[in-house]
Formats: C-alpha cells, sequence, structure tokens
C-alpha cells in the first residue's frame, strides 16, 4: 500500500504493481482519478516505457484500505508524516512493515513513535519524478531506492528484485540520508530560479550558491561528527569544491551530473508552482538546526529558507544566477 500517492508514489507503486504486488494507492482524488482512468505510464531517462493497466491496481481516499496491508510505504511530504501515522493508527495490524520513503531526517522516528507495534524503517527515493499528463510518469534522474537493511524486508526481496527500483538495503541508512540531503540543497536554489534542472545545474552561478550551501551544511556536519555517504562519483567534500568550477570543466568531469531530462524539476520548485507549501524546513531548516546545535551559524541555508517561505506566500520572483549568487554570498559574509 502507498500512503502519498503523488508522482514519487506513483511511480514507486506502479513499479512495484508491474512486477505483479498487490498495490493500493490512498491519497487525493486529483491524481487517483487521473490513474485509474488512464492506467500508469511508467518512461524513465533510459528509454523504459512501460503501461500498468487500471485493473492491476486499486485507488482509494481512505485509509482504512491500509487494514489488511502487509508492507506500506509512506510517501507524503515531511510536514504530514505524523498525521499519516495517526491515520494508520489503529487500522494496520501490528507487525505491518512501514517504510518512509520521504525526504529529510527523523520521518521513521516520528512514525515509529505513533506506530510503535509496526516494523518501522527509514527510506529514500534517490531519484525525480516528473508528473505528465493522462497517467504517464517519467524518472527524469537516475538512481535507485535505499532503505534501511531489516530481515523483515526477506519477505518481499523477490517483487523488490524484480521491480528494478534498484533498492539497496544499508545496515546504517543515516550516512546516506544526510548525504542525500547535502544534494537536496539544490531543491530551493532550483526552485528559485525558474529554471529546469538540467539548465540550472549547467550554469556556474546556480552551482556556486549550492557550493556555498553544502559548505555550510558541510562544516555543521563535521562538528556534529556526521559523515556523509559518497552518493556521487566524488566524495561531498570534493564535489562542493567542482560546483565553482567553470561550466565547461564542469561538463566535462561530472558531466553524469547533467545526465537529467531536460524538463525535470525540483519537487520544491513543482510546489511553488502548484501553491503548496514546500519542504524547505526538512531540507535547509535541517541544516539550520544541526548549526544552532553544535553553535555554528548556517546564514545561507537560513537566506534560502526565507526566499523560499516568501515564494510560498505570493513572492514569484524569479532570480537569476548573478542575483541568487550576491544575495547568498552577502549573507556568508555578513557572518565572516
Amino acid at each position: 500500500m502507498v500512503l502519498g500517492a503523488g508522482s514519487i508514489g506513483i511511480y514507486v507503486g506502479g513499479t512495484l504493481a508491474a512486477a505483479g504486488a498487490d498495490v493500493t494507492f490512498i491519497g487525493r482524488p486529483r491524481l487517483l482519478d487521473e490513474i485509474a482512468t488512464h492506467g500508469i505510464r511508467l518512461t524513465n531517462l533510459e528509454g523504459a516505457d512501460e503501461r500498468v493497466d487500471p485493473a492491476l491496481f486499486r485507488t482509494a481516499t481512505d485509509p482504512a484500505e491500509a487494514a489488511d496491508a502487509d508492507l506500506v510505504l509512506i510517501t507524503v511530504k515531511s510536514a504530514d508524516t505524523e498525521q499519516a501515522a495517526r491515520e494508520l493508527s489503529g487500522l494496520i495490524k501490528p507487525g505491518t512493515v512501514v517504510i518512509s520513503l520521504q525526504n529529510g531526517i527523523g520521518n521513521d522516528a516520528v512514525i515509529r513513535d505513533v506506530l510503535p507495534g509496526c516494523v518501522v524503517l527509514a527510506g529514500m527515493v534517490m531519484f525525480n519524478v516528473v508528473h505528465r499528463e493522462s497517467g504517464r510518469f517519467h524518472r527524469g534522474t537516475a538512481g535507485g531506492v535505499a532503505v534501511a537493511d531489516d530481515a523483515v524486508l526477506n519477505r518481499f526481496a523477490s517483487v523488490l528484485h524484480a521491480s528494478g527500483l534498484g533498492v539497496k538495503r544499508h545496515p546504517d541508512l543515516l550516512p546516506v540520508q544526510w548525504a542525500k540531503l547535502l544534494l537536496n540543497l539544490n531543491n530551493p536554489i532550483n526552485a528559485l530560479s525558474g529554471r529546469p534542472l538540467r539548465e540550472e545545474l549547467g550554469t556556474r552561478d546556480y552551482r556556486r550558491c549550492l557550493a556555498l550551501t553544502q559548505r555550510e551544511a558541510l562544516a555543521a556536519m563535521s562538528r556534529a561528527r556526521i559523515r556523509p555517504a559518497r552518493l556521487t562519483s566524488l566524495p561531498p567534500e570534493a564535489m562542493a569544491r567542482l560546483l565553482t568550477v567553470p561550466d565547461g570543466v564542469f561538463r566535462r568531469v561530472a558531466g553524469r551530473v547533467l545526465a537529467i531530462d531536460p524538463m525535470a524539476r525540483s519537487s520544491m520548485a513543482d510546489d511553488l508552482a502548484a501553491g503548496r507549501k514546500t519542504e524547505i524546513a526538512w531540507l535547509c531548516g535541517e541544516i539550520v538546526s544541526l548549526g544552532a546545535m553544535v553553535g555554528l551559524p548556517t546564514p545561507v541555508n537560513a537566506r534560502l529558507i526565507e526566499l523560499v517561505t516568501a515564494a510560498e506566500n505570493g513572492d514569484r520572483r524569479t532570480w537569476s544566477g548573478p542575483e541568487l549568487l550576491a544575495e547568498l554570498t552577502a549573507v556568508a559574509h555578513s557572518e565572516s
């Protein structure tokens, strides 16, 4: 069962349904009606194209449909985590496996507090999904699914393998979560740029903005003795330095970073376009909180929170690379 049937949830659940799993999507009527009418079409950056007939899955708006689920994937926005868990409380069976496939750090702990009788595991979707019309969901970047390892996952190993989602089990997922958070610090920059991801990341000034946020985050992590995993061809510290080089050099050295669908945008950009609240508090906010805990100022991430919050409240300004870089550099220097 997938609770929170947005783009990520439908892509992951649709892939599992195509592999033979009995999948129920629980979410809002708009997307559920779309996939119930058109089915789910799964495409990806590598050229795959698969259709999942509506007969192969179920849709529901009532979490009570989760009562008989053996595996629940929670894919709601981080702000809705506790509410989603409470909707399941008293409904799902003790021992049900619940996986948080969400951005940020600590959503699994929130779920575990509400559902102490379940086996709650942290997880992360490492790719971007673009929702297109008529039930089409397109994986626009490379990547798989990371999940905290537990013996209970052996029950689902065959269907997870058959799905082709590239599920990797990690004895300690926290380093992966912190590393993914470093990458997700680009989400607010992309959202404020008004550009597709590939175009934004191909522009040096925007990458220099990302480098400022990552260096600040890495300094706070270092003081907190957090060692993020290596998710790219270079370790996080080296990647933060590489982001600042001229465009031509970046393309030659880190071309795989730009292997992104031309239309893909960050989920935060999609949220702002749809008038939804973003997950900025679980991205840059996590770095600001960590910095406060270890006594290290994090003005760049704090300023990005202010800019995204202003955008949530109606400020539709699009920031050019030089403008955003000047804004973030100024606050960085104000603390130095």
